[in-house]
């Protein structure tokens, strides 16, 4: 579906863009989820960095997630073949969050790790398209502030989350991020590349902190506050881009 933007709920079918997908599920080990799918990314005219034309993008994904004595995992690999014009696509992904809680301890502390590489374009000119493409991304994987683009990306995320109280849960985390090649640029939310990034400065993206508390008014009724704040790298500044700042607040209704 596409938007026509002309008024709100204006969505339209369009076979300029399609996307079809068959996904997998098992619980495997107790109550651990093992899934895997397939997707076909097809849209006509993309437009890369490094290649220009239709793209058809086959994805694979196989994920892990689940929790055992206390520590909980979630492992996600992703591949994507395929074509963009005359150019070949080879681009991979890697995803990991893993915890570990501290049921004894006062307010229950979860200590976390996020570690995430998404593959760049490392030769321009060779007829193949290295950048990952992250198909709909959602900032919330990093935080609400969204700042990040999955693609030519290495993500390091330490976190402590701790439960004041039974309904309430505050989390602190920092964030390191660096570029896996520099010939490639850095890229924003959703997959934008920030101009005059691919081939210059150093792999230092930048960092940011963030500070997110959540809490359940009822089984059906939550709501978050999260703030965080972007320090960019030198890269970036010198493209022309600013530390940056962020606050939100969400409820959420569910049945």
């Amino acid at each position: 579906m596409q938007y026509r933007d002309d008024e709100p709920f204006d969505d339209t079918s369009n076979g300029h863009f399609t996307f079809s997908t068959i996904r997998l599920e098992r619980q495997v080990f107790g109550t651990n989820e093992l899934s895997a799918y397939y997707a076909l990314y097809d849209r006509d005219d993309a437009h890369y960095l490094d290649a220009a034309g239709n793209e058809e993008r086959h994805v694979f994904d196989a994920r892990f997630a689940g929790s055992s004595h206390n520590f909980d995992w979630d492992l996600e690999g992703m591949a994507q073949l395929g074509t963009v014009g005359s150019s070949d696509i080879k681009a991979w992904a890697l995803g990991a969050r893993v915890g570990y809680t501290f049921d004894d301890a006062s307010w229950t502390p979860r200590v976390g790790l996020q570690f995430d590489v998404a593959s760049g374009d490392r030769n321009r000119g060779d007829k193949t398209v290295e950048t990952f493409n992250p198909l709909f991304p959602n900032g919330y994987y990093f935080t609400l502030g969204g700042y990040t683009g999955y693609s030519n990306l290495i993500h390091l995320k330490p976190s402590i989350t701790v439960k004041p109280a039974e309904k309430l849960s505050v989390t602190t985390a920092m964030g390191f991020l660096w570029r896996m090649t520099t010939a490639d640029a850095v890229y924003t939310q959703p997959s934008i590349p920030i101009a005059n990034t691919a081939g210059h400065g150093d792999a230092w993206t930048g960092a940011y902190v963030q500070l997110r508390a959540d809490y359940a008014f009822t089984p059906n009724l939550t709501g978050a506050l999260e703030a965080v704040h972007y320090n960019v790298g030198s890269t970036i500044r010198h493209a022309g881009g600013r530390d940056g700042n962020y606050l939100g607040a969400e409820l959420k209704f569910s049945w």
